[in-house]
């Protein structure tokens, strides 16, 4: 590229081609065959342009970012799982990638499939899965090779208002299947390579045996070689509530740090050699230690996404200093960010690159560093804090729902005890446990003494009104509007009415609220998996019905889609929580929801299996909210069976009804039907999932619901919904929607009129890498 194209037209040129990518992003389909020919040309014709016309020169780059972006993504599509060998029992020989995780009840773990068998048939597939292998007394070690009994699936996660997209994030990481080993004798370790991942495990087990306090342990390994392997859930809450949770991955201040230190080696040799600059200039080989020793620490942290955009930045600025030219930090952002791109357009899916590249983009717009001496520097760290907070909060409540408003405070505390004292104290014991180990013991005491009082401070800021601050989900339209008022707001002086950004952020803070008139009501039926969880909203009420499951792997799906899309939906307040039964399909989750909103009425089917004190469901309850009746239908005796002491529960508005089952069988199908007073036309949750031993023809036909709604698993081991109850609602002639098919369902009961029932969330949020 021309050295005027490379000082005036690479910012336009990323941008560009950043909007292309961006724009591929939100199609539903992409293109297949020889529409892919045709796309594979546009990549040619585009790069053409990039380089042949001046003119057209940011055009080319913007429809090279669509067709890039278009190939990279079917390409990256087309290497999932064939879904014909969903299910089955493949032969696998592969690697172990990065780290693995080791929990109650087996290990997790990334393996690179290098070759798979299907009944001693060689198939042409390979690719990156994720595992677990439930066996608690193995020992995995990074890098092995092994052949595997393993049963995989396509990459298919819950798809809600809130939470995250584990889809994206899939095809974000390249993740092609997800599935666990098979237990038997065809699982094998082949061979043992070294490779970086085995060193950080070594040095991650040596500050293990030399720190006493796990959880001191854990963080320092965090910093150490980006292993959070050690970071439970709680740590994490206190690390979004402060705002700080970059500083416990490797950010990219960390690997400046880095880069820090190998200029300074390079002085201490040009000090203790004067006769070494007649041979090569010092700037020339201070940049070439700097970036020897960022790229060293950032294999060390597992090269995330915030490391490779600060190696990439190093590695622009000492290509310069060699070639004796000046570029601004500009041109190094947008020469890396360019380059990531070219390399992974995939890289725009995950929240780290949006905050990485912003975050810095912001800075280098709105900070002018001028400070000298210590009252200068924390002029400018309370300075870079602010724009931070305010340029990231779009950023931060569109990816993740949530934000703090205690975390330029907090920053301001951690950020110069985490990266001007932990991180070089760190460093340097890693140094010393490679060199000279029983060096290393004192120095990990050092860091993790800090650590310790840092993260004392850390937690009671938690605790702070406004820590952990919830929004509903950010349109698209309340995103741009707010970053546009954060450049607005943070531009530099001189800029007229500044203060007038602020009110850009308004749709973002203030987002318009539904409103639901007196006598109607509105029910989600949330994507849970194989369980649960319904939340009934009227005027100004909420009741959660159910919370969905809670796995032995520590996985909460309370916590991780229950509780966001309660968020997301803008609930601040649940009334009422009422868990059906004790089953953990349907009470594992509850816990998070009683942490998150601490509801004032708590009632349950067997409140002895309860994690927290509630109160039984006994048929003939009632109550009223805003013009809505709430009835109780069962329990109307002790069952026998735990199923049948599931609550039921009728809501009753001015137009249709819903009837929300539990796991009832047939036992007491037919008292529940006949509790059901005549009326307007009744939606219901289909009895038990869908089991064959509930949804009996004499209940549906009584109740002849509307529609009927299954709550269940994609392709779970319970064969739910059963064959012949699909049969029985099918022959009755009465709908059937599944939230495994279609993510979850709104259902809005008006006031006299039908009930309408949307399009599930997987329809309605539909892109390229949403599995149908």
């Amino acid at each position: 590229m021309p050295e005027q194209a490379l000082r005036a037209g690479v910012p336009l040129a990323s941008v560009a081609l950043l909007v292309g990518i961006v724009a591929v992003q939100a199609f539903p389909e992409l293109p297949h065959g020889a529409s892919l020919a045709i796309t594979v040309t546009g990549v040619g014709a585009a790069a053409c342009a990039c380089w042949l016309s001046r003119r057209v020169r940011i055009l080319g780059w913007l429809l090279l970012g669509v067709a890039w972006a278009m190939w990279r993504g079917a390409q990256a599509m087309d290497e999932r799982l064939p879904r014909g060998l969903e299910g089955e029992d493949l032969l696998v020989t592969g690697q172990l990638l990065d780290l693995p995780d080791p929990h109650a009840d087996g290990t997790r773990f990334a393996f690179r499939v290098a070759s798979a068998r299907l009944d001693g048939r060689a198939l042409a597939w390979h690719g990156r899965v994720q595992l677990a292998w439930y066996d608690r007394s193995l020992v995995l070690r990074p890098c092995g090779r092994w052949r595997l009994r393993v049963r995989l699936k396509r990459p298919r996660g819950m798809v809600n208002p809130g939470g995250s997209d584990a889809e994206r994030s899939a095809l974000g990481r390249g993740v092609d299947a997800v599935g666990y080993v098979r237990d038997g004798r065809d699982n094998q370790r082949l061979a043992a390579s070294a490779c970086v991942d085995r060193l950080r495990q070594h040095l991650a087990a040596a500050i293990d045996a030399r720190v006493a306090d796990p959880h001191d342990a854990a963080l320092l390994r965090a910093l150490a070689v980006g292993d959070t392997r050690g970071l439970d859930p709680d740590d994490w809450a206190v690390a979004r509530a402060t705002g700080v949770s970059h500083l416990l991955a490797i950010s990219g201040f960390h690997v400046g740090v880095a880069a820090a230190f190998g200029v300074g080696v390079a002085s201490l040799f040009y000090a203790l050699f004067p006769g070494l600059g007649l041979r090569c200039p010092r700037s020339r080989l201070q940049a070439v230690a700097a970036l020897v020793a960022a790229v060293a620490y950032g294999l060390l942290a597992g090269m995330g996404l915030p490391t490779l955009r600060t190696l990439l930045m190093i590695a622009v600025a000492v290509i310069a200093r060699s070639r004796r030219r000046h570029l601004d930090g500009r041109h190094a952002l947008s020469v890396a960010m360019l380059a990531m791109l070219l390399v992974d357009p995939l890289s725009v899916l995950s929240a780290g690159f949006w905050l990485s590249f912003v975050g810095v983009a912001f800075l280098m717009f709105c900070l002018d560093v001028r400070g000298c001496g210590m009252r200068g520097f924390v002029r400018d760290l309370a300075r870079g804090q602010w724009v931070m907070s305010i340029a990231l909060l779009p950023l931060t409540l569109w990816f993740f729902g949530q934000a703090s408003l205690v975390g330029a405070l907090s920053n301001l505390v951690a950020v110069p005890v985490v990266s001007l004292l932990m991180v070089p104290v760190t460093l340097v014991a890693v140094l010393a446990l490679l060199a000279c180990p029983p060096l290393a013991a004192p120095l990990l005491a050092l860091a993790a003494a800090i650590g310790h009082a840092l993260w004392w401070v850390l937690a009671r800021m938690a605790t702070w009104p406004g820590a952990a601050w919830y929004l509903p989900a950010v349109t698209p339209w309340a995103l741009w509007l707010a970053m546009l008022g954060a450049v607005w707001l943070l531009a530099p002086r001189g800029t007229p009415h500044r203060w007038l950004g602020a009110l850009l952020f308004l749709p973002l803070l203030m987002p318009a609220r539904a409103v639901i008139p007196p006598g109607a009501f509105r029910a989600w039926v949330f994507d849970v998996g194989q369980g649960l969880s319904v939340l009934v909203r009227t005027d100004r009420h909420a009741l959660l019905y159910d919370a969905g499951a809670r796995y032995p792997s520590g996985f909460d799906v309370g916590a991780a889609a229950v509780v966001p899309s309660l968020h997301a939906l803008g609930v601040q307040r649940l009334d009422l929580l009422m868990i059906s039964h004790g089953d953990n399909d349907h009470a594992g989750g509850a816990g998070a929801v009683l942490e998150a909103f601490d509801p004032p009425r708590r009632l349950s089917g067997e409140p002895a299996r309860m994690p927290a004190p509630m109160t039984p469901c006994e048929a003939g309850q009632s109550w009223r909210w805003d013009g809505v009746t709430f009835r109780v239908l069962n329990p109307r005796r002790q069952p026998s069976h735990d199923n049948d002491r599931s609550c039921v529960l009728l809501v009753e508005g001015s137009g249709d009804r819903l009837l929300l089952t539990g796991d009832i069988t047939r036992r007491v199908e037919g008292d529940v039907a006949a509790a059901v007073p005549p009326g307007r036309p009744v939606l219901l949750t289909v009895p038990h999932h869908g089991s064959k031993t509930s949804s009996s023809a004499s209940f549906i036909a009584v109740l002849h619901p509307a529609l009927a709604v299954v709550s269940a698993g994609w392709h779970n081991r319970f064969g739910h919904p059963h064959p012949a109850v699909v049969a029985r609602y099918r022959d009755a002639g009465v709908p059937l929607a599944n939230t495994a098919e279609e993510g979850a369902l709104r259902l809005d009961f008006p006031v006299g009129a039908p009930a309408h029932a949307w399009p599930g969330e997987r329809k309605r949020r539909r892109r390229y890498w949403r599995e149908r």
